[in-house]
């Protein structure tokens, strides 16, 4: 597994027809059911949703996951909390 160069895994996702996905760079599983995957990620929250998912492989010591059924979508959303500083915070 590559790493960035603060030391944090680097994250891919790679989907196949969407038949399944691959997906590096993580650290965490949130989530999973038939009908969605939630992920922690290098790279923020990443969610997959679809039909008669299941994971295939995972290894988080490696930071690797790998989903097989439909991938219907996937998006992101960033978990870090803002680093604004106090006059952000108070006046933005």
């Amino acid at each position: 597994m590559a790493e960035k160069a603060n030391g944090e895994r680097a994250h891919s996702l790679l989907l196949a027809e969407r038949a399944g996905a691959v997906i590096e760079g993580v650290l965490e599983v949130h989530s999973f059911d038939e009908e969605g995957v939630v992920l922690k990620t290098s790279c923020g929250e990443l969610t997959l949703e679809g039909e008669e998912l299941h994971v295939g492989a995972l290894d988080i010591e490696r930071g690797h996951v790998q989903i097989e059924g439909r991938v219907n979508a996937a998006y992101y959303s960033d978990a870090a909390p803002s680093r604004r500083g106090l006059r952000g915070r108070l006046f933005g």
